[in-house]
């Protein structure tokens, strides 16, 4: 991204010193100088090692699949199969199915792969590209949380499903909100195809790499695993960041209330802030417990942290079916995507629209708990 020069020191110096100080400050006064400095190195560390090489992992593996789904045409099948669909109801080419899907069966960033592919970007405009965050990150790890919403009784089944219902309303309109914002972002360019591919056609025509089958199957998946490592050093910044200071603000001290230094401890800010707006959130959701908040304000950082939830709220009896659907649409739709987005959009080329991609999705993921909570009422 370009710079621009202006003057060396100004109010926002200030401002910014002001706002560094309190925020220190206050995790500080809290935890401890010492644990918190050793908190966010230990939990960057453990993030690394646990998060960012699993996500470059996976990307591995979906950049090799969506390889060779372009290269033996199947993108483009399921761009005729689906653009009916997809462009009504999202603003987007047929063909994002494929990355929705991908991102359902693994995690947000696997839809990154398809992305940087030239055979599946040829299906789209320069305004629409960006919003593949926003689609990715509403079905990440959808099947993962789905199946464990399930594992935890039969009376769950149907709720889980519910739930994936309200995730994809709410992915509906997460998108459909960026769109307006990538339009007016873009201005005239907005309507620019992406990448010389876009020349083909209207992907009428593809391109295929040479050799025999074998060479080709080959190529095709060692380069796109390429990608996907060159996204999983893309998005190391953002996540370790970003996701740092979200657990340190979503999560507490060890289990004996004392601040060791430890990974992923924190100064329950987040929760704190959920229990003094409940009186909004409770009627939204239907949520009976105030408890049950700190679901979706954990899944903001984690939803497998969120998830962790689940069984000791049952447990307790503090959640019901009606708990479990919204859960299900507000974990799979938001699915982490504070500690993502930042990186996702990074990786998309597009991180001056983070902070859009952040506050559309937020939205998406409100409606997405909200519309679930109504459809299980209308099913109930």
């Amino acid at each position: 991204m370009e710079k621009k020069k202006v003057k060396a020191v100004s109010t926002e110096t200030f401002v910014f010193l002001a706002v560094l100080i309190l925020v220190f400050g206050y995790i500080g006064r809290i935890m401890g100088v010492g644990p918190m400095f050793k908190t966010m190195m230990a939990t960057a560390h453990d993030l690394l090692l646990q998060t960012v090489f699993l996500i470059m992992a996976l990307a591995v593996l979906a950049g090799a699949l969506s390889a060779l789904l372009s290269e033996f045409g199947v993108i483009a099948l399921i761009n005729k199969i689906f653009a009916p669909i997809m462009k009504p109801v999202y603003g987007l080419p047929g063909a994002s199915i494929t990355g929705a899907v991908a991102t359902y069966l693994s995690d947000n960033p696997a839809i990154i792969s398809f992305a940087k592919d030239k055979s599946f970007t040829q299906y789209f405009k320069k305004y629409q590209t960006p919003a593949l965050c926003n689609l990715g990150t509403a079905f990440g790890m959808g099947l993962i949380v789905t199946t464990f919403m399930m594992a935890q009784g039969k009376e769950y089944m149907l709720p889980a499903l519910i739930g994936n219902l309200g995730a994809i309303i709410g992915s509906v309109i997460s998108v459909r909100l960026m769109l307006m914002q990538t339009k007016k972002y873009y201005g005239d360019a907005a309507m620019d195809s992406v990448g010389d591919a876009a020349d083909v056609s209207e992907g009428e025509f593809r391109e295929v790499r040479e050799g025999n089958l074998f060479q080709r199957v080959l190529d095709a998946m060692l380069e796109g695993g390429k990608l996907g490592v060159d996204m999983g050093m893309a998005i190391i910044p953002g996540v370790l960041i970003v996701c740092t200071g979200v657990m340190m603000l979503t999560f507490g001290p060890s289990a004996d209330g004392t601040y060791t230094g430890a990974a992923y401890e924190g100064v329950k800010l987040l929760p704190l802030l959920g229990e003094k707006i409940k009186f909004i959130i409770e009627p939204l959701f239907g949520f009976k417990s105030p408890e049950a908040i700190a679901f979706p304000i954990t899944s903001l950082g984690a939803v497998g942290a969120a998830m962790s939830l689940v069984p000791e709220f049952i447990k307790n009896g503090v959640v019901t079916p009606n708990d479990i659907a919204v859960f299900t649409a507000m974990g799979m739709c938001w699915s982490g995507y504070l500690s993502t987005h930042i990186g996702m959009m990074d990786a998309l080329d597009a991180r001056p629209l983070a902070s859009k991609a952040i506050v559309s999705h937020t939205i998406g993921g409100l409606c997405a708990g909200v519309a679930a909570h109504l459809i299980f009422m209308l099913v109930g």
